[in-house]
């Protein structure tokens, strides 16, 4: 095995600052990246794939990102990039093992600039082991975005079903139109023929409009004892999109709103509810309390509507549309009150209607949830594994540098 060389990250890394956020909304092609992560999505980029996204002001100082796609990188974030031939997904395994946020400069507003980065020491192995280091923790990563991506289109599946029956009511519109529902005879039996006018505009014939809290509890009682140790979840870790957070962490309980198994949870205060942040807590043992941000809302439908209803209906449109308008308060502190949701209507499903569907999303949910233990069984071998190998504590296998290397030779003859 080579000779590890002693160096510095601007021997290393190109910086540069990130520009102000463009225009962000549903649907756009690229991941747009402040100092907490991605925030959004933007229909143009600034920084191409394999960018390392660095957390330069605040709280979130020193944090890490690394886009595998074309992304946009805020004013609050720095972009790097390799100079040379070192790997660069190895360079964010680097960067990661080196404590950033404690090279801050500043109190009252941690900073970090290209200078303080560009002089920070850093050793590194040579290319071939750079490349066996990155390939060995970069497996366990790519297994957790498959994970994600999988996650992700199972949920558009329950969401979208949402709503083409509560929303759209899409089964009514086709019997209205004499046309196929596309659904099962005996599912599509239970929606009516027929629209009728409401408060809510038009519902199915026979259902009513009726306000939220009559069809979900808001912020039911959970009981925690001050002091226990119980599950927390945090606003960083709440996720922006799909409905599993990364990092659960256990910590005494002191004061938050508190939730179980089922339960889902919104952010009500600015930025993070505008930014997305709702999670559907399935990280729970049964009958398991587990807590988090004061800032957070607990919905939790009633019987027979299934507990995935209220997490569907957190993330859609008009829901969302609502609470942004519901918000109170002064600029940058702005938030939901939770009995604003009085006055958001919905329509009264049919028990029989509730039923069928929490049949079919209720598998997608418990596939996503089954995905997510696997994911956080990875991260927690790739935390134990990574500075090991970063330290050269463990050196990567000579057959594994030995496989890269001529896999990249025959690709270079190509």
């Amino acid at each position: 095995m080579g000779e590890w060389r002693q160096t510095n990250l601007g021997q290393l890394l190109s910086f540069s600052n990130g520009r102000s956020s463009p225009a962000r909304g549903d649907g756009l092609p690229y991941p747009v990246y402040g100092s907490n992560g991605i925030i959004g999505y933007a229909e143009k980029s600034n920084a191409g794939p394999g960018s390392i996204i660095i957390g330069r002001v605040g709280s979130y100082c020193g944090s890490l990102y690394m886009s595998g796609q074309e992304c946009w990188v805020t004013d609050n974030a720095l972009r790097a990039t390799a100079l040379n031939d070192d790997d660069p997904r190895y360079l964010y395994y680097l960067l990661s093992t080196l404590g950033l946020n404690n090279w801050r400069s500043g109190s009252g507003q941690p900073l970090l600039n290209q200078e303080i980065l560009s002089h920070i020491p850093a050793a590194v192995p040579p290319v071939s082991e750079q490349r066996a280091i990155a390939h060995i923790l970069g497996t366990l990563d790519d297994k957790i975005e498959l994970n994600r991506r999988m996650n992700e289109t199972l949920e558009a599946m329950a969401r979208a079903l949402f709503k083409s029956w509560f929303v759209d009511f899409d089964p009514v519109r086709a019997k209205m139109e004499g046309r196929d529902t596309g659904l099962p005879g005996h599912i599509a039996d239970l929606f009516p023929d027929r629209l009728v006018e409401s408060e809510l505009g038009e519902i199915p014939e026979g259902w009513e409009a009726v306000p939220l809290p009559k069809l979900i509890d808001v912020n039911p009682t959970r009981s925690l004892r001050k002091g226990d140790v119980a599950p927390y979840l945090d606003m960083a870790n709440m996720p922006i999109r799909g409905h599993t957070p990364d990092v659960v962490i256990h910590r005494p309980f002191g004061s938050g709103m508190r939730f179980m198994s089922g339960d889902t949870l919104v952010a009500r205060i600015t930025p993070c509810l505008e930014n997305g942040k709702t999670a559907y807590v399935d990280f729970l043992k049964p009958g398991e309390v587990g807590w988090g941000s004061t800032e957070y809302i607990v919905l939790r439908p009633r019987s027979p509507l299934p507990t995935e209803f209220a997490y569907c209906l957190a993330r859609s449109d008009a829901f969302r549309e609502f609470a942004i308008q519901s918000m109170t308060g002064t600029s940058g502190r702005q938030r939901v009150p939770a009995e604003s949701l009085s006055h958001y209507l919905l329509p009264m499903v049919p028990p029989q209607i509730a039923e069928r569907f929490g049949m079919l999303v209720s598998p997608l949910f418990s596939r996503v949830s089954a995905a997510a233990s696997t994911s956080r069984t990875l991260a927690a071998l790739r935390d134990t594994l990574l500075p090991k190998l970063i330290s050269g504590e463990i050196r990567a296998p000579m057959t594994v540098q030995s496989e890269l290397k001529n896999d990249g030779a025959v690709r270079g003859c190509a």
